[in-house]
């Protein structure tokens, strides 16, 4: 069985759809279903949609009412409660689309939001850029020579040494307010990241090449 989550939220939609197949679950919140409709996705593919629904009406909609769950939270947003359905179906392993672009007050809480489900679940951000994701204190990650690499401090990450990037860090310290490690790129096959303390969120380039399945 595959134990790995496919889910889409409302912010950009993807340029193209990653190979449904590698996965156990798929899912979208209702801003999302409107633009998978309107991609063509297979809608029937959908395990489930979840959200309030106040701006859902169509023979779509009805067709997959079934697959519909209400959620009223509003002190949640809605890839929050999403997460929280996908924890509760035991998928930890989760590759979101959608999480940027649009306004981008949602993109931060997007990214808030994945920052409290860290420690539950392994959660990958994909756009048209990169992907990216919060890291272990230590990481390594092969085949990368040449993309672009970025660490942000969420919001501070100490004692923190880097190998295979051009512009290494030894023993550093980054912080939201004064020193960030964007726009690095690999210089080696193998970029590793280990640090003491602190949160880093990961972003590596996409290469086409590499991710047929995605891009």
């Amino acid at each position: 069985m595959k134990d790995k989550a496919l889910l889409f939220i409302n912010g950009d939609a993807p340029e193209s759809f990653p190979d449904l197949n590698n996965y156990g679950l798929i899912a979208c919140t209702d801003g999302a279903f409107h633009y998978l409709k309107r991609m063509g996705f297979p809608l029937d593919k959908l395990d489930f949609i979840s959200g309030d629904f106040d701006s859902h009406s169509g023979s779509d909609e009805e067709m997959y009412q079934e697959k519909f769950i209400l959620t009223l939270d509003q002190d949640k947003t809605d890839f929050h409660k999403a997460l929280e359905i996908i924890l509760e179906k035991s998928f930890s392993e989760i590759d979101v689309f959608g999480g940027s672009g649009g306004e981008q007050d949602h993109f931060l809480g997007n990214l808030t939001v994945a920052y409290g489900f860290k420690d539950r679940m392994k959660i990958k951000f994909y756009d048209e850029f990169s992907e990216y994701y919060f890291i272990s204190n230590h990481f390594k990650l092969k085949g990368v020579k040449n993309r672009m690499i970025s660490l942000y401090p969420f919001p501070s990450v100490h004692n923190i040494t880097t190998r295979g990037l051009n512009w290494p860090l030894t023993n550093g310290s980054l912080s939201i307010i004064s020193r960030i490690g964007t726009r690095n790129f690999a210089v080696e096959d193998e970029v590793s990241v280990e640090y003491e303390s602190g949160d880093v969120l990961f972003f590596v380039g996409i290469n086409e090449t590499d991710y047929p399945n995605i891009y």
